[in-house]
């Protein structure tokens, strides 16, 4: 088995501190621990990697990318073309060159992180393609190779991890009031700052079932469903994943 396939077949077992940590700080300690031990187990030499052949590997890209012929109509209908620097005709062109370096520069940079992902692209290719899958499988190997460290869009990642990561993984929802804190969201002002300390009375008057099990909006989901969807998350790589932009991002 090749040290890349090891690397991602590593598995570590530290659901049990992930998702009983109430405390996020103490979780984030804990997630990096984990990656460290996971990553020290073995090495992904660079130098040698195949990035093409890596994206070959991912679903996404195989649906995403027949033949691009270089027509442009993608570009003409990306909103993000428009405002942001990117440009899925070239972005395709690019990709099927299978130029290491290129490719390389591509996991390296902003331009992977602009797309929308509206896939407005996959509505109008006359040859069947969709760029904002293969986008999708840029942004993964750019993660799994520690690659997204070098954009500044790309580290995002680490605090999209620790938030909506950790939600999903603790509470079950990606966005849960009780991690909003004003001082993380300044923009929300004053009004946004009462809403949180009064959270519980402010949404059970509106009809939620913060806290509480059973039905209804911020319910506390059960704790069988809790771990379905934490084995979930371990069987598909999905928590390997979380630990690798962890481990990458705190170097």
């Amino acid at each position: 088995m090749g040290a890349y396939n090891q690397f991602i077949l590593l598995s570590i077992r530290a659901d049990t501190y992930f998702y009983l940590a109430q405390n996020r700080f103490f979780y984030c300690f804990i997630s990096l621990l984990a990656a460290v031990v996971l990553f020290k187990e073995t090495e992904v030499d660079l130098t040698v990697m195949n990035y093409y052949q890596l994206l070959e590997e991912d679903i996404r890209f195989q649906d995403g990318l027949a033949a691009c012929l270089n027509c442009g109509v993608c570009t003409a209908i990306c909103p993000a073309a428009e405002f942001c620097d990117y440009d899925p005709r070239k972005l395709m062109i690019m990709v099927q060159s299978r130029n290491p370096d290129e490719l390389e520069t591509l996991l390296k940079s902003d331009y992977i992180w602009n797309c929308g992902q509206c896939m407005s692209c996959k509505t109008r290719c006359p040859r069947g393609n969709t760029p904002g899958m293969v986008i999708q499988a840029l942004r993964k190997v750019s993660q799994e190779t520690g690659l997204f460290v070098h954009s500044e869009k790309g580290r995002q990642q680490l605090r999209i991890k620790r938030a909506v990561g950790h939600n999903i993984l603790q509470y079950g929802f990606c966005v849960h009031p009780d991690i909003l804190e004003p001082e993380q969201h300044p923009e929300q002002g004053p009004v946004w700052e009462w809403v949180y300390e009064n959270r519980e009375e402010v949404y059970k008057r509106l009809h939620a079932n913060i806290y509480e099990e059973g039905a209804g909006a911020l319910r506390k989901i059960d704790a069988e469903s809790m771990q379905e969807l934490r084995d979930i998350f371990r069987e598909t790589g999905g928590e390997q994943l979380l630990q690798m932009i962890e481990y990458y991002a705190s170097e």
